[in-house]
């Protein structure tokens, strides 16, 4: 009997105050092994960059998918996370044999699969995943970075850093900000109340 392909979905950019959330899918050849893929957050930036091209070329198919800042305001954050591995995993067009979410929830829509919690250190292929939407997401963070150079966007990637809090005090929130944030609404209202 021939090994079953699973697919991995996971993403970045959940916890961030800025940007999309990324979900990236992969599927890797049946019995992949790969002795430097590993969840994303443990990973030098440098060596992710390495693995994701690795992934790339190495995956029978691998797909990305984002929800924009307008549609985490709308959906909620966990809503718009299910939005883009909804798209992620549309974008590979092939049918795996078993599906791996990490997290403790299943994209609704999805064939049927599993939510595992810290599948990102425990599946090679939600490891993989977990590489390819960091990568796609950071590299996302640094354009922005060059559309308004008063937020470090390519330090801190839209995360609640000091050095991000410190910007949106200054300069209030731009249109890549997710407005029903505590911080940045509280950062639009001070600015508000300035004027």
């Amino acid at each position: 009997m021939s090994e079953q392909l699973v697919c991995g979905l996971d993403e970045a950019g959940r916890g961030a105050l800025a940007g999309p959330v990324v979900a990236a899918a992969v599927v890797l050849p049946a019995g992949c092994a790969h002795p430097l893929i590993a969840d994303s957050k443990v990973l030098h930036p440098s060596l992710r960059e390495e693995l994701a091209v690795e992934i790339r070329h190495l995956a029978i198919a691998w797909g990305i998918g984002q929800a924009e800042p307008e549609e985490i305001v709308e959906l909620n954050v966990l809503g718009a996370t299910m939005l883009a591995m909804q798209r992620a995993f549309a974008g590979m067009g092939v049918e795996p044999d078993n599906i791996i979410v990490d997290g403790p929830y299943y994209p609704p829509g999805l064939p049927p699969g599993r939510a595992l919690v810290r599948a990102d250190v425990r599946v090679l292929a939600v490891s993989a995943a977990s590489i390819l939407a960091k990568v796609h997401r950071d590299a996302l963070m640094r354009d922005y970075g060059r559309s308004f150079p008063q937020f470090g966007f390519a330090q801190h990637k839209g995360y609640a850093t000091p050095q991000h809090l410190a910007e949106l005090a200054r300069y209030g929130p731009v249109s890549i900000h997710r407005s029903s944030f505590r911080p940045v609404a509280q950062a639009a209202r001070q600015v508000a109340e300035s004027i």
